[in-house]
């Protein structure tokens, strides 16, 4: 695990519960934002394990259970880690770098990267995306969220991220990015920037599949 990695880790783990309440916050009254949550749970279960890269407190790991998928977390905070096994202490979470094979070559049917992928400074995320693409197996398919740029031309930009240095990225040039990794774009939902009354940021959410 690099420094940078190690940071943003002890970040997060050192306001774990005050996060969780947050997040379960943000999602009230937001459907948008869940929307293709479901698409992705039925796309995914049944046909192998999924992993939720950058579980945080477990939430949507869980939610995947439900749906049916067989899902498991990792986060890069071991106070995460702990959090979401305390809640849910069925289910499997380790603590783990999201860019190393925390599962084997070609054996996950799915990959969930939920707002996980914004703490990745940009010469980071090609090696993300690589990751869930050999982690992923053919037909397999990955579902990325984050905070989005609306501009042209620029890949992303720096914000003011509570818990750790983030950035938010072009919806076009992650899904170049991701491309050149091997998965294919097969569908995406931008929300408007006037539906985040905190930062007036437009939320990305693409879904990819891996290339047979």
């Amino acid at each position: 695990m690099s420094e940078m990695e190690k940071t943003v880790g002890d970040a997060y783990g050192a306001v774990a519960r005050e996060y969780a309440v947050l997040a379960d916050r943000w999602e009230e009254g937001r459907p948008l934002d869940r929307a293709l949550f479901p698409v992705f749970a039925e796309l995914v279960r049944g046909r192998g394990p999924v992993l939720d890269a950058g579980c945080g407190p477990g939430r949507l790991t869980a939610r995947l259970r439900e749906l049916g998928a067989e899902a498991f977390g990792v986060d890069l905070s071991p106070g995460m880690v702990d959090l979401a096994r305390e809640t849910y202490p069925g289910l499997r979470f380790e603590v783990g770098d999201l860019a190393d094979p925390v599962a084997e070559d070609g054996s996950l049917a799915g990959v969930l990267a939920h707002y996980s992928v914004i703490h990745d400074p940009p010469g980071r995320l090609p090696v993300t995306l690589a990751g869930f693409h050999r982690m992923l197996r053919e037909g397999g398919y990955l579902l990325l969220a984050f905070q989005a740029l609306d501009g042209p031309g620029v890949l992303c930009e720096p914000f003011d991220h509570r818990v750790a240095p983030a950035h938010r990225y072009s919806p076009e040039g992650v899904s170049v990015l991701a491309g050149e990794a091997g998965l294919a774009e097969v569908a995406r939902l931008v929300i408007a920037g006037s539906e985040d009354e905190r930062r007036g940021f437009p939320q990305a959410h693409l879904l990819f599949r891996k290339q047979e």
